[in-house]
Formats: C-alpha cells, structure tokens, sequence
C-alpha cells in the first residue's frame, strides 16, 4: 500500500468502527494513509475491521457511555488528528411507547457518547492547534421521523453540539462538523427495519433516489470533512440522504 494519500502522517480514532458506517470509515481514512484505531464494545469486531489493513489499523475497546472507557481509550490512541464519532443505537416507538430505560440508552450512547469522546479528545487536539472531528448524526435529527422519538431527539442533540463545539473550539484550530445520513444499507438499519417490521422497499421508495445509501458514501462524506480540503468549513451539516430532505 501506497504511503502516501490524503490523510498521510494523521492520526485518527473512529468509534463504532466495529461494523457497517465505522467500519467503513476506519478502512477509508486508513487507504488514504491514517494511521487509525478502530474502536468499538466488541472487541472481535473491531479486531476484523483492523485486520482489513492491520499494517494502518489497530483496535480498541470503548464503551462510549463511560467516562473512564472514553478517557483511556483516547489517551492510549496517542495523539489524535481526527476524532470520528460513529457509535450509535436506534429505537423504533413513538414518545408514548418509549420505556425510560430505551430513551436512556439511545441518549446515553448517540448524545452522551459523542460529548464524552470530544470532551476527552479536544485538550490535545487544542494543545496541538489543530483537529477534525467529524461526528455522525442523522436526517433524523433535522427532520422528523415516524416512530423514531428517541433517536430524533439523540441525533437532534448531536447537531446542535456540533455547532456549539465548532464555535467554542474555531479560535483554538479545531475544526468541528457532522454528516446526516439518510438511510443506509447496513447492518445496524436492517436490525431496526426487522424489530419494527417495516420494509427496505418502502425505505427506498421514500428516498427520491429510488435507493438506500452505502457505508462507503458515509464514509468518503466523513474523508471530505477530516482532511485539508474542507479547512474553510466548521459547523457544517452534510446531508446525504438522497434528497429526502429536499423533497
């Protein structure tokens, strides 16, 4: 593999990367030369996203919920280029349906999760002058969606602390964005469409596209806004939901 690439001599961490969006986004920016950890709760599946090029790509375990998890995670990584904040649950009620513990846990992992990793890895990013983080939100949080109550409002929370990192930190060379995916063919979205019976096709058809996104898109959205090529843009929300939200 080439040395050279986009992200040469950067160094990334990328949650979630254990499977689907992560995982595609921990190979990616590693092809274009970051040196990347691939961290995830499970462990084994983070160690085959690292074995796709083991020579750019370690792995790690993270429970982004935890304070402690995060902070070690983040200090073992080094000194980090590029924060991307991937992990993410999703739930399928309403707000009247919504048990506490599943509101808990969407808001604990999608919001607290992504304040708890920039939290950890801002100071260094800081020090340094210089940082991307890209978080990954959702159309979800712009817009909103059937049955989704929880994840809306998670994925809502996401953006708005986009914005108001890329404000406090633009002084300090931190750039801060988000991507807002429609739906994506991935594991992660065929788990939600089988708890909640619902129909990739219908999914498709609401899409003006006609079709579902790929991991692979997400993952060349969250390239853009982690290399030089995007340095004008901080608190940015990138759509990519194949006009969904135009519509």
């Amino acid at each position: 593999m080439s040395e050279g690439g986009r992200l040469a001599g950067r160094r990334a961490l990328v949650t979630g990367a254990g499977s689907g969006i992560g995982a595609a986004v921990a190979v990616r920016l590693a092809v274009e030369g970051a040196t990347v950890i691939a961290a995830d709760l499970d462990t084994e599946r983070a160690a085959m996203t690292a074995a796709a090029i083991p020579e750019r790509i370690a792995s790690v375990q993270i429970d982004v919920r935890d304070e402690r998890s995060v902070a070690e995670a983040i200090a073992g990584a080094g000194a980090l280029d590029v924060l991307v904040n991937v992990a993410g649950i999703g739930s399928t009620t309403t707000a009247v349906e919504t048990p506490i513990d599943v509101w808990d846990a969407v808001m604990d992992v999608n919001a607290r999760g992504t304040f708890l990793c920039c939290k950890h890895a801002l100071p260094g990013m800081i020090e340094r002058g210089a940082g991307a983080i890209v978080n990954v939100a959702s159309i979800a949080g712009l817009v909103g969606l059937r049955r989704r109550a929880a994840y809306c409002a998670s994925k809502g929370a996401v953006i708005a602390l986009t914005r108001a990192l890329a404000v406090d930190h633009v002084a300090e060379g931190v750039r801060v964005n988000c991507v807002c995916p429609g739906t994506v063919d991935s594991p992660w979205v065929r788990r939600l469409v089988a708890e909640a019976g619902e129909s990739l096709d219908a999914l498709r058809a609401r899409q003006p596209m006609g079709r579902l996104g790929t991991p692979r898109e997400v993952a060349d959205a969250v390239l853009y806004l982690a290399e030089d090529a995007s340095a004008f843009s901080t608190g940015s929300v990138l759509t990519l939901d194949g006009g969904l939200t135009a519509a």
